[in-house]
């Protein structure tokens, strides 16, 4: 894992950037997708990770907001293989940056709506703030979780609220399993080399830089050509076949979020195409 800091961690950042893919406006032109001006605007920083203020779809402005970031970035340490957390209390405060990576102010939690390590690595915060609240006070929107899979050949950036850093790359492919040490992913995205994300980057949004959406949590990298152990995770393909990509980093994909989301931003893990994994011993 791009591992939440304990410590001061330095490291030089390289930035890069794919384009995306053309879109056809004739049968002999065609243009690039225009790209947005990604920036940190809803990014915030926690005392060891990265995480953003998102919504789904369906959030209404009067709703709790959510703080995104990763299952192993929660206070209380890695949840365990299988381990599900859903409403636990928290106070964990969150800074929220402005658009240049500023500092406008705190944000605090009144609970893990939603963690785990199984499957994904994920952790949603409720707030003690609605998002009315907080664009009336900071003028910061949450940014949006995009309801569909993301595409191979986006162009992307993981904006890292911790070191207020950019890492820009692209959607190089999906990793049928992704296993490291304890703990195995599904469907994980695969960045271009691009992206050489570190330590205190773990939560960070990945956004697409063509709509502005958040298309995945950032959460690893095989740091030094390991197979399958702590911060050297291997993609492990249908047939059971082991990959291992020296200097390459992954994002666990959030569109699976949404359908869990109901009224008034309650997790729901029972909705209609929810596939989350649940607390074990069934919903509580």
């Amino acid at each position: 894992m791009n591992k939440p800091l304990v410590g001061a961690c330095f490291a030089v950042l390289f930035l890069g950037a794919t384009a995306g893919p053309a879109t056809a406006v004739g049968p002999e032109t065609s243009v690039e997708p225009k790209v947005k001006a990604v920036d940190f605007a809803g990014t915030v920083a926690l005392s060891n990770c990265s995480g953003a203020v998102v919504r789904v779809p369906g959030s209404q402005s009067g709703d709790p907001a959510f703080v995104l970031s990763n299952g192993h970035c929660l206070e209380s340490g890695f949840p365990a293989p299988g381990e599900v957390v859903v409403d636990k209390p928290s106070s964990r405060s969150f800074t929220l940056l402005n658009a240049s990576g500023g500092r406008l102010g705190t944000l605090k939690a009144s609970k893990i709506a939603y963690a785990t390590m199984t499957d994904t690595d994920m952790s949603l915060y409720q707030l003690t703030s609605t998002y009315r609240d907080i664009e009336r006070k900071y003028g910061i929107k949450a940014r949006e979780l995009n309801a569909a899979r993301p595409e191979q050949g986006r162009a992307i950036t993981v904006a890292s609220g911790y070191w207020k850093k950019m890492y820009k790359c692209g959607v190089d492919g999906f990793a049928y399993r992704l296993k490291e040490g304890s703990w195995t992913w599904k469907d994980s995205v695969r960045y271009t080399p691009a992206c050489q994300t570190i330590g205190g980057t773990s939560g960070s949004p990945v956004i697409d830089d063509v709509t502005g959406k958040v298309i995945a949590v950032h959460n690893t990298g095989n740091d030094s050509g390991g197979r399958c152990t702590d911060n050297n995770p291997c993609e492990v393909d249908e047939n059971g076949k082991v990959t291992v990509r020296e200097g390459i980093n992954y994002g666990q994909q959030t569109y699976t979020l949404v359908p869990c989301v109901g009224i008034g931003n309650k997790i729901d893990l029972g909705r209609p195409g929810c596939t989350l994994p649940k607390p074990v011993g069934g919903l509580r």
